[in-house]
């Protein structure tokens, strides 16, 4: 099994300004100087976490798409991150995942922030998305999915779980601690992508995008300052941890009722 090379990319995100966010993540990702397999950008990344979806909303074959689309096809690596799009009259926070052939796959982000009313601008989702990519099997979520483990729990059917968010500085320590947790729990490594700078409500974020092995151990822990990273994942280390410690063995069983 090989390894996979993953790159993080946190960045203050333009108000309400898809194609302004879209050029500075092209900026980006065009001075990526290794090659890598996958690249990660933040939740909501061409809008900054905004509950004005009507205002900036794409459908399912907009400009977004098709960005992500022709950047994978270039780099030959996937692409994902979320953004906001409107299907039969709702409005979704919707996760993308592009590899380089095009055929990509989604998740609508399951648990909505309350304390922001986003349930009441956009519609959740019900399917947990794990994504089969270059031998890997990866989980990919958004923001406040981190604080459900349940929702996440792997039954032994990923490898790498994946947070992209807007997640306010002032709970920085919810952010680095929760993702920690994912980690252990599910055996798993866990890449946590945030934004940094100030949205247009005035709220500060930090970046602190993360990634953390099956033991918890931080192997990249990104201040605001930084704005890309890449590192290599190592499977046999992940095979070799869960043997070594196979806890999921132990794991309680339990059904998930849909909502």
């Amino acid at each position: 099994m090989r390894d996979l090379a993953i790159t993080l990319i946190q960045h203050p995100l333009e108000w309400l300004q898809p194609k302004q966010n879209r050029a500075q993540f092209q900026q980006q990702i065009d001075q990526i100087k290794t090659p890598t397999d996958l690249i990660i950008l933040p939740e909501m990344f061409t809008t900054g976490f905004t509950m004005e979806p009507q205002s900036v909303f794409e459908d399912t074959r907009g400009p977004t798409l098709q960005w992500m689309h022709d950047l994978a096809q270039q780099k030959d690596a996937a692409i994902t991150g979320s953004f906001i799009v409107g299907e039969k009259s709702q409005f979704f926070n919707r996760l993308i995942f592009m590899p380089p052939s095009g055929d990509y796959q989604q998740y609508d982000k399951r648990h909505l922030f309350r304390m922001a009313d986003e349930q009441k601008h956009y519609s959740a989702g019900d399917r947990k998305l794990i994504v089969e990519y270059r031998g890997w099997r990866i989980c990919p979520m958004i923001c406040y999915d981190l604080r459900f483990p349940v929702w996440s729990r792997n039954n032994n059917d990923y490898d790498l779980l994946i947070y992209i968010a807007n997640w306010p500085a002032a709970r920085k320590l919810h952010w680095q601690a929760l993702l920690q947790a994912r980690a252990i729990e599910n055996l798993c490594f866990v890449i946590g992508v945030n934004r940094s700078g100030v949205d247009g409500n005035g709220i500060p974020y930090d970046g602190n995008s993360m990634l953390i092995d099956a033991q918890g151990n931080r192997l990249l822990d990104m201040e605001k300052s930084r704005q890309c990273c890449s590192e290599t994942l190592s499977y046999d280390a992940l095979l070799d941890y869960r043997k070594k410690f196979p806890a999921f063995l132990d794991a309680d069983e339990f059904t998930l009722k849909s909502r």
